[in-house]
């Protein structure tokens, strides 16, 4: 897979998005998140967050980034791990 999310010129939005203040915070963690997804691997948010650094919250919010087609309209596939009650989802990027 080619790591086409970052020559695409994509943008960060939001009531609370000040360019100058997030968009390199929020890219680079962009950055992080899809080069860690490449593996390929399912990873739940806290192994994402071992490997990336940043907040779960954040970490979702990347993952929702790459399904967006101005980031690229990947498919992140999502699975409940363990026990369905425990309520803990692992994510993986389809190639």
């Amino acid at each position: 897979m080619q790591p086409q999310l970052f020559n695409i010129g994509a943008t960060f939005a939001g009531v609370t998005y000040e360019p100058a203040l997030d968009q390199k915070r929020l890219t680079g963690s962009a950055e992080r998140v899809f080069k860690a997804m490449q593996s390929g691997q399912w990873l739940t948010l806290r192994e994402l967050h071992a490997i990336c650094g940043g907040s779960e919250a954040g970490l979702s919010a990347r993952l929702r980034d790459l399904r967006k087609p101005a980031w690229g309209s990947y498919t992140v596939a999502r699975r409940r791990r363990d026990c369905p009650e425990k309520g803990i989802f692992e994510y993986r990027l389809i190639k």
